[in-house]
């Protein structure tokens, strides 16, 4: 291959950036390119913490956080950079998650603490996040982004016309490389847990219960596309792992099923009715004391901030949530400053009695900055045109935002305004009284299989895969008298 002027200049830079921001990892002890110091790292965790709370609200359980925070220190004291500012914290969230960001902060959401089944499965994990933190792979991520960016350069000069294959070869190999971010933590998780004395192979098993919730989702990816590793192969890795360490490291290593167990007992499981349900092609908020349609077959996303949902096509969505503003006509000015939205149309009206603002906008393409790449031409396919409901109801202004392409918006807009114009009072005392679904543990009357166990105990056989799951258990398996076993009820 002929070098150019082009490509020398750009390997050059990349050896300048390397040469002056390689540091040694404190992990793998192999100097790599650094771009973002410790301090940094700290500054990132601290200005994410606000919203992520925000965004996923804070689960109050002292118990359970009194417990997190003792192993998280202990797990601190003997990982790889145990001088970080550690913090720990539950999240509001049913779903099954945990995850790190940069300077020390680790989040478990409720859903997943629900579904461990004794300590080592939680001491793994718990490992496998403060694992990304010391082995800092945010920052090799943001690192080798930048190399992947200029080497997609090099190939585009080179070569324009392949250019755009090349580039999308370089996304694979990015998410390889997230792939080999996760199975690094999964080891560091196993040497972290098992220090602070929890049988790692605990840790393999819980990957089972996620492939689990995965194939009954049915939402499985291509090994391939995906950032994280497919869980089955690492329920068997991680076994491997654990057994290689236990064999040269030999040790009482505990699990501690029962005292986990009588822990979580009581844990909120699922969505929190608080924050608004759907139900019967419904969004209802108890607190909120509101109510509002959702169209038949759209999928829906809650969260404390905002609620949202869409069919299935992808074409258009909507967006719930509260506007800046003491009255509609104040909230209207703000958001189409803040999002830099052309106003098309806007009217006053009322729904259901509740003053409120119509607008129909479009948004405005971003100022092109000084040397960056020519805009591609606006037209109705790309350009985003938003129908907005601004609605004054109980001391609050809520917006609903109908999304679409410009192309697409006379056809999604009834829609829009059918869930729009539905907004009104709840009142039904069935849904401002709903109580949460809760885990509580409770012994086996009799032995038997699961499912019949579960069946004494008077659980629904519409939940028996469901309670599977949670118990990390088949419908099948033998269980014997006094087990403690959760069961899920109001």
């Amino acid at each position: 291959m002929k070098i150019t002027p082009t490509l020398s200049r750009l390997i050059a830079v990349s050896l300048v950036i390397c040469l002056s921001n390689c540091a040694k990892n404190p992990v793998t002890g192999k100097r790599e390119l650094s771009l973002m110091s410790t301090e940094q790292e700290i500054a990132i965790g601290k200005e994410s913490h606000p919203s992520i709370v925000a965004t996923m609200g804070l689960y109050e359980d002292p118990k359970l956080q009194a417990f997190m925070n003792t192993k998280g220190k202990a797990m601190a004291a003997i990982s790889h950079r145990p001088d970080l500012p550690y913090q720990f914290y539950i999240v509001d969230s049913p779903v099954v998650n945990a995850f790190a960001v940069p300077g020390g902060y680790v989040y478990f959401t409720r859903g997943i603490l629900a579904h461990f089944n004794n300590e080592a499965e939680f001491a793994g994990v718990l490992g496998h996040e403060i694992g990304h933190i010391t082995a800092r792979h945010s920052v090799r991520q943001q690192s080798s982004q930048l190399l992947t960016s200029l080497a997609g350069i090099a190939g585009a000069i080179l070569v324009p016309q392949l250019g755009e294959s090349f580039m999308q070869g370089a996304q694979l190999l990015q998410l390889s490389y997230s792939r080999a971010h996760e199975s690094e933590s999964d080891e560091i998780g196993v040497g972290y847990s098992s220090k602070i004395g929890y049988d790692a192979n605990q840790m393999a098993d819980f990957f089972a219960t996620i492939k689990r919730i995965q194939d009954n989702s049915g939402q499985s990816v291509p090994n391939m596309l995906s950032t994280h590793p497919d869980p089955g192969n690492r329920y068997t890795k991680v076994h491997e792992m654990a057994k290689d360490y236990q064999t040269k490291n030999p040790g009482n290593y505990q699990v501690n099923r029962d005292t986990y167990l009588r822990m979580i007992d009581g844990i909120m499981y699922g969505e929190d009715p608080k924050q608004g349900f759907v139900e019967n092609n419904m969004f209802y908020h108890p607190e909120l004391k509101f109510q509002f349609p959702v169209p038949t077959g759209w999928q829906h996303q809650n969260s404390p901030s905002q609620f949202q949902m869409g069919p299935k096509d992808g074409k258009s969505s909507m967006i719930m949530m509260l506007a800046k503003g003491n009255s509609v006509e104040e909230a209207a000015q703000a958001m189409v400053k803040e999002l830099n939205l052309k106003v098309l149309e806007s009217a006053k009206q009322t729904v259901n009695g509740n003053q409120a603002m119509v607008i129909i906008s479009q948004q405005l393409p971003q100022q092109q900055q000084q040397g960056q790449q020519p805009q591609q031409q606006q037209t109705a396919a790309n350009t985003l045109q938003i129908g907005t409901y601004l609605i004054q109801y109980n001391g609050n202004i809520y917006a609903l935002h109908g999304l679409s392409s410009a192309a697409d918006f006379q056809k999604s807009f009834p829609t829009f305004k059918s869930v729009s114009e539905g907004f009104r009072t709840l009142t039904d005392p069935d849904k401002l009284n709903r109580k949460p679904d809760r885990v509580y543990v409770r012994q086996a009357p009799r032995a038997g299989t699961f499912r019949e166990v579960m069946t004494a105990m008077n659980m629904p056989a519409s939940r028996i895969e469901e309670l599977g799951v949670v118990n990390s258990l088949k419908a099948d398996e033998r269980v014997e008298k006094g087990t403690l076993l959760k069961v899920i009820t109001k």
